[in-house]
């Protein structure tokens, strides 16, 4: 059967007239506050590392002298060796962190082993501790007078590690960077599909054979990127190499010695730029390997249920037994240090250590002054970053600034602390910026923060922006963009939505970030030993001046006040997200 011919109509087709989109005051507020949230990331990210830069090419008295600084210091073996130092010890530190970080958190999260909640717990307590921490209590267990080494261990085959050199930074590193890697790899080997190992089962395939084939693909990008974070976080800490690093020099320690100790600005820049570029390196690789990464858990998948298997849980029960009986022994080391009277003369316990008014580096007041920073860099990190993360996932159209907003929202993963708080210094520190090329001079208006707590405050966000990006993005995300839509369809404004739907949805989230701002600051020194004002110093910064004073108690008792406070944080998080969780959900029935 043929079709007949379609009857073309004799009447021409209008065009229809293309409906003309104007842009509401609503959606002109938001594109004012995304690209404020870019200029703030601007101002923040990138622009204070251009004169860090420019600085490695001038001399001390700010004349340009080209690759002067760079050749001088290829030329200096005291300096140069710490190139291929800090690689060492930055790929040794990562390799083992996530060997051990793998086994650990395949013990948590594919076996039936007893205890994990408590293996959980301690297996992340070294985030509270200072690495400077870390180190004290690696010196009192292995150093020239340790307990280890002069103790029980010494009498039966002189033990003793070298503790004073890459065997000492090592170990303090892989503490370090251990719960980093346990964290990254428990949430890859929590995400997969229980149906391939049931298939595997059924085809009787060898246990080595499931692991090689199976587990380890599916955890290939979580591997990698483990390995990309504890080799940053090792190649750019500062705490564990000033304690246990003795003559052995790395590029963190070469820097504050060029900047703190010679005054020599211009080498310090030199040094900074040596300490940034591999860490960049290793962001953009983790960046690519990220971008291939694609989902391996779908709809129709199955949680992986782990089921007894006696002879591996008992085999990973004792490896994580003696993980967590090497980090228990560090910290109670620590708590020891602090107590003990007069090391080692003297083991007899007091708390005089605990009165930080009687020795240098600031006193109480140096305590209090963490805590105050802390807290303003919780609260203004929490807005600044679930702000920009709501801009940047919710808001409407200005892609490209979108886009330009998330890129420099990931920067400060690959920015060392210490580079951070220097390009701060020469950015923040100079009245006046030159124009190149011309005799003219802008004011910098932003010159009145240096020397000022607010700065702190600044820097620490930055320095931490990334994760709490990251994890405000995933927690909107999750929210249907239908309650966006319905509420502009009903005329109801964004910012109403925005605070009676999207902030009691993310609550949990809102609270994480505050924690995690407020935790990481309290123990972090490399991004703030440069800025920190004389008459305000802090509790990390007076760790490390008790440190070359020799006044190792009252740095190991001022350790743990920074240890409790953040503990005791974890724990107001944990009560306060149980509370209003609960209320949340109350409040959505309604």
């Amino acid at each position: 059967m043929t079709l007949a011919p379609e009857k073309k109509s004799s009447f021409p087709v209008k065009p229809q007239p293309q409906v003309q989109q104007f842009l509401t005051k609503e959606d002109w507020i938001l594109r004012g506050f995304i690209v404020l949230s870019t200029l703030w990331l601007l101002v923040g990210v990138l622009l204070p590392l251009y004169p860090m830069l420019i600085r490695s090419f001038q001399d001390a008295d700010g004349q340009w002298i080209g690759l002067d600084n760079y050749i001088r210091y290829f030329q200096t073996p005291a300096l140069s060796v710490s190139i291929f130092n800090t690689f060492y010890i930055a790929i040794a530190s990562a390799l083992i962190s996530v060997v051990l970080g793998f086994i650990y958190a395949y013990a948590l999260t594919r076996t039936a082993m007893f205890g994990k909640p408590f293996f959980r717990i301690v297996g992340l307590l070294p985030l509270f501790i200072p690495p400077l921490a870390h180190s004290i209590g690696l010196v009192y267990l292995f150093g020239n007078k340790g307990l280890i080494t002069t103790g029980f261990f010494s009498l039966i085959a002189g033990f003793d590690i070298n503790l004073y050199g890459s065997n000492g930074i090592i170990i303090g590193e892989v503490l370090y960077c251990f719960p980093q890697a346990v964290i990254l790899l428990m949430t890859a080997l929590s995400i997969t599909d229980a149906r391939l190992y049931e298939a595997a089962a059924a085809l009787r395939t060898p246990a080595h054979r499931v692991f090689f084939t199976v587990t380890l693909p599916s955890v290939k990008y979580g591997l990698m990127s483990s390995v990309f974070v504890c080799f940053t976080l090792a190649f750019t800490d500062f705490g564990v190499p000033k304690v246990v690093g003795g003559g052995f020099n790395v590029l963190s320690t070469d820097i504050y010695k060029q900047v703190i100790g010679q005054q020599n600005f211009s080498m310090g820049a030199t040094i900074g730029v040596f300490l940034l570029l591999p860490t960049v390196i290793s962001y953009v690789l983790d960046r690519l390997f990220q971008g291939r990464q694609t989902a391996l858990v779908s709809s129709r998948s199955v949680p992986l249920q782990p089921s007894p298997n006696p002879k591996l849980d008992w085999l990973m029960l004792a490896f994580c037994s003696v993980i967590v009986s090497f980090i228990l022994l560090v910290f109670g080391t620590i708590i020891f240090a602090s107590l003990v009277k007069i090391w080692p003369y003297d083991l007899s316990l007091t708390t005089k250590h605990y009165d930080f008014d009687a020795v240098g580096g600031g006193g109480l007041d140096a305590y209090w002054n963490s805590i105050k920073v802390s807290l303003y860099t919780a609260i203004f990190g929490t807005i600044a970053v679930f702000m920009g993360a709501y801009l940047v996932e919710k808001g409407k159209g200005f892609k490209l600034v979108r886009s330009f907003n998330y890129f420099l929202s990931t920067i400060p993963l690959a920015l060392p602390g210490l580079v951070l708080g220097l390009s701060y210094v020469f950015f923040f520190n100079k009245p006046l910026w030159n124009i190149p090329y011309t005799n003219l001079a802008l004011v910098n208006p932003f010159n009145s923060l240096y020397g000022t707590l607010a700065l702190l405050v600044i820097c620490n966000i930055i320095h931490f922006y990334t994760v709490g990006f990251l994890t405000a993005s995933t927690a909107l995300k999750q929210i249907d963009p239908e309650f966006e839509s319905v509420s502009a369809s009903m005329g109801v404004p964004f910012y109403k939505t925005f605070w009676r739907v999207t902030i009691p949805l993310t609550v949990p989230a809102i609270l994480e970030l505050g924690s995690y701002f407020f935790v990481n600051s309290m123990v972090t020194i490399s991004a703030i030993i440069f800025l920190y004002p004389p008459n305000a110093p802090l509790a990390a910064v007076a760790i490390v001046n008790m440190d070359d004073a020799g006044d190792i108690a009252p740095a190991a008792a001022m350790s743990m006040a920074l240890v409790l406070t953040s503990i005791g944080v974890r724990i107001l998080y944990w009560l306060l997200t149980k509370g209003l969780s609960q209320s949340t959900q109350k409040w959505l029935k309604k």
